[in-house]
């Protein structure tokens, strides 16, 4: 359900990388956030850098037309953040959550092209 790509490239360049691959893909980024920063702010936790960017598909309304039941999994949150000198990216397979979340046997199309343009942002981004 997990899916994670991982670089030694820095946590800078795969976030411009990323930025890149997400409008390649014709996805736009909602929102990022700092989860280093944020914890930091809230409690002295030390954690390392960690970024949380929501993802979303400039055409929604085909893939919700298809299946507005995605709506439950959207936006896509791709999670960045280093890790034994390595910069990873991970993310949940949407195509596993809906399936699990709603007993779907047979997912439609659009899910599918959903996830699939996920993976190859992250592979975009990484160089996978």
């Amino acid at each position: 359900m997990l899916l994670k790509f991982s670089t030694e490239k820095s946590l800078t360049a795969v976030s411009a990388a990323l930025q890149l691959a997400v409008a390649a893909n014709h996805f736009v980024i909602t929102q990022m956030h700092d989860l280093h920063k944020t914890m930091t702010h809230i409690s002295k936790a030390d954690i390392g850098q960690c970024l949380v960017l929501e993802v979303d598909q400039l055409q929604d309304e085909k893939v919700l037309e298809q299946n507005p039941s995605i709506f439950s999994v959207l936006p896509c949150r791709i999670f960045m953040y280093e890790e034994d000198n390595r910069t990873v990216l991970a993310t949940l397979k949407p195509t596993t959550l809906l399936a699990e979340m709603f007993h779907i046997q047979q997912l439609p199309e659009a899910d599918q092209q959903v996830e699939d343009s996920i993976i190859a942002i992250m592979k975009q981004a990484t160089g996978s």
